[in-house]
């Protein structure tokens, strides 16, 4: 068998063969051991998110050899600021332990983990067991601890402890006083305070990677999002819309209470291969195509679609949106059209086919001919990465500081982890929502790689079983510090067949759904007008379909939505529980097509209840099962539950209850409960 071979602790060059060196590492004289600190994203690589006055809750194994008394700290400081800042952690049981430090500032932090043998503590707590156990000559500990506390002296240099330390010396040492008050003096509360902000902690290990937090304005983790196509806010089906028109569009977006307002591109729109109605390869003169066919002899990129006005038409419209507290999100399709500039001025920024040609988008047996994706293997990658993340500057320039981002898991995560990180230092104030419908892993990636926020499967999870295992997840486990989902109702590409079969209170129980599940939340325009007929039985594209032809809407009917999205939204902005995601608690139901569960905010003391029929057809009525323990509510106490939809209020005692849903009068309750 062959031996295995040793490698010593230290050793140079010219050591004789079989002597082994001295140990001379300072770092081998540490016996503190960190191990599985959280949250750590894979093992540090990627930042956790978080938005001014969240906290960030960290924990750790921290433990050492022998019966030592171990102490540690978590260290946090604002990135590129020397002084650190310091918790104390303490102990769970079982060598774990943990503190929190808060997000103070729209400012990225670090972070890391500190832990040091407390040998002041150690020895404290020997003494103490040898005094309770009735030990008479304490003599010695006393002396030992007495040099304990000289050596603190020169830890310090706050002149208030540095007298408190030199007087319990001198008390600990002197001989003339009584045993008893001796270590009276010893194991005062006093002196251990003092000691504990001296403590030596010259052999203290630290977790060997600095731990980042990504810092970003509260929009990033709650609001509500409008996506509107300004071409068709007119009332003219054969003419695009002018940004000055869609300014009349915007008191109507702003009353419903959203915050954001979702523009598609707004560039030129190319000619070549233009797509006509229903994605019809045969356009009609006046078809106006796809805006995401981006380019022509306009412009490409940063450029204006004549039909909507000017840049400085542009100008105003994001002016007046702020006037009405709405923010603009525009659209970046990294895509170019047949006539886009860059077609002609950088070939090489294309991939060919062997006969020279440029290959156009595909999604089998889907053909985008209107689209000719960018090459980011080609040659001149890094011109176009420059280009590219050129073309955010410009739109931040114009007073966008929101981007969604087309299809960002069919471009390179490198990219966009250089891009979203240089964007981000620049101008903190930026938010990127990836609109990603692909596999999970890509999706978590493109949130690791710098995205602030994420679409989700959402619009495909409709029974309690389905909502409750995907929102368990997005809320519940690690991806939560890194994902924030966006919870969109429907997009241009996606009418679900719930909504399509289910009729108003479809429409209804996922306006809540996605309001309540989600701190952030979209409708896409013609959702509060119960759209819901697809282009064929079998698809998800819905039928004279908005990417394809001008739709302008008859916003005032009296079917729409509109009320109940203000008394949502409203619902929103007024309770805490609602704009985070993190206290997302399901409950118990009897009946599977009534899903029930809770959102809290301890410090606003403010505890939301929702309760929604999944059924878009038939009432359906069952019992609640209600945390009361995790409440600290009694069995015997009153609960008061208000609906915030209707204004009705009803008395509840215990933890079950009873519920009933007629979808046709009401298909949810928000209620706020208090006791």
């Amino acid at each position: 068998m062959a031996k295995r071979r040793r490698v010593p602790i230290s050793a140079s060059d010219d050591q004789p063969a079989g002597v082994v060196a001295a140990p001379n590492e300072a770092a081998l004289q540490r016996r503190v051991v960190i191990e599985a600190v959280d949250p750590e994203i894979d093992g540090g690589r990627f930042p956790i998110k978080r938005t001014p006055g969240e906290s960030v809750v960290v924990e750790a194994d921290v433990f050492a050899d022998g019966h030592d008394i171990v102490a540690a700290a978590v260290l946090w400081r604002v990135t590129g600021r020397e002084r650190w800042n310091e918790v104390r952690m303490v102990a769970l049981g079982n060598d774990r332990w943990t503190a929190r430090f808060d997000i103070g500032e729209l400012a990225d932090h670090d972070y890391t983990v500190e832990g040091w043998i407390d040998h002041f503590a150690s020895w404290r707590h020997e003494l103490t067991k040898k005094s309770d156990a009735g030990q008479a000559d304490l003599s010695s500990e006393l002396l030992e601890g007495a040099a304990l506390v000289r050596s603190a002296l020169g830890r310090t240099q706050a002149a208030e402890r540095r007298a408190a330390l030199s007087k319990a010396a001198d008390a600990i040492e002197d001989a003339s006083s009584s045993a008893a008050t001796r270590v009276a003096t010893a194991l005062s509360a006093d002196l251990a305070r003092h000691m504990a902000a001296a403590t030596d902690r010259s052999q203290a290990t630290r977790h060997d990677r600095m731990l980042h937090v990504l810092v970003e304005r509260e929009r990033a983790r709650f609001g509500a999002w409008y996506e509107m196509f300004p071409r068709s806010a007119g009332t003219d089906p054969t003419r695009s819309a002018t940004f000055d028109e869609a300014v009349e569009r915007l008191p109507y977006v702003a009353a419903m209470g959203f915050d954001v307002l979702y523009l598609p591109p707004v560039h030129p729109i190319g000619r070549a291969f233009r797509k006509g109605r229903n994605n019809s390869t045969t356009p009609l003169p006046d078809d106006p195509g796809s805006p995401w066919a981006i380019g022509s002899a306009e412009g490409g990129h940063t450029a204006i679609e004549p039909g909507l006005g000017t840049l400085a038409d542009f100008d105003r419209f994001v002016e007046a949106a702020k006037k009405n507290k709405l923010e603009i999100a525009l659209d970046i399709a990294y895509q170019a059209s047949p006539d886009h500039p860059y077609v002609k001025a950088h070939p090489e920024w294309f991939r060919h086919r062997p006969d020279g040609t440029i290959k156009y988008a595909e999604n089998p047996p889907k053909k985008y001919q209107d689209i000719y994706p960018f090459d980011f293997e080609s040659e001149a990658w890094p011109s176009l990465w420059q280009e590219l993340a050129q073309v955010i500057e410009f739109w931040i320039g114009h007073g966008v500081t929101i981007f969604r981002v087309d299809n960002p898991h069919t471009k390179p995560f490198a990219f966009w982890e250089w891009a979203l990180s240089g964007v981000h230092s620049r101008h903190p104030e930026t938010i990127f929502l990836s609109e990603a419908f692909t596999r999970p892993k890509i999706m978590r990636r493109l949130a690791k790689a710098g995205f602030s926020q994420s679409y989700t499967y959402f619009t495909w999870r409709n029974t309690k079983a389905e909502l409750t295992e995907y929102f368990t997840e997005l809320t519940s486990t690690p991806v939560r510090e890194y994902l924030r989902p966006n919870l969109f109702t429907n997009t241009p590409d996606i009418l679900h067949e719930y909504l399509q079969r289910g009729g108003r209170p479809a429409f209804q129980a996922r306006l809540i759904l996605a309001a309540t599940l989600g701190a952030s939340y979209g409708i896409y325009s013609g959702f509060e007008l119960i759209e819901n007929v697809p282009v064929r039985a079998d698809s998800e594209e819905y039928l004279d379909s908005e990417k394809y032809q001008i739709r302008p809407r008859d916003f005032d009917r009296a079917d729409s939505l509109a009320e109940l999205i203000h008394r949502v939204n409203d619902i929103r902005t007024n309770h805490r529980a609602l704009q985070s995601d993190w206290s997302l608690a399901f409950h118990p139901t009897d009946n599977d097509q009534l899903i029930c569960y809770s959102k809290r905010d301890a410090g606003a003391r403010d505890l939301i209840l929702v309760i929604v029929n999944l059924d878009p057809v038939n009432m359906q009525h069952g019992w609640i099962t209600l945390p009361l323990a995790a409440w600290n509510v009694l069995p015997t106490q009153m609960i008061e539950a208000v609906d915030l939809l209707t204004d009705e209020r009803y008395y509840w005692r215990g933890d079950r209850n009873y519920v009933r849903l007629d979808p046709q009068l009401r298909v949810a309750h928000i209620l706020e409960l208090s006791w």
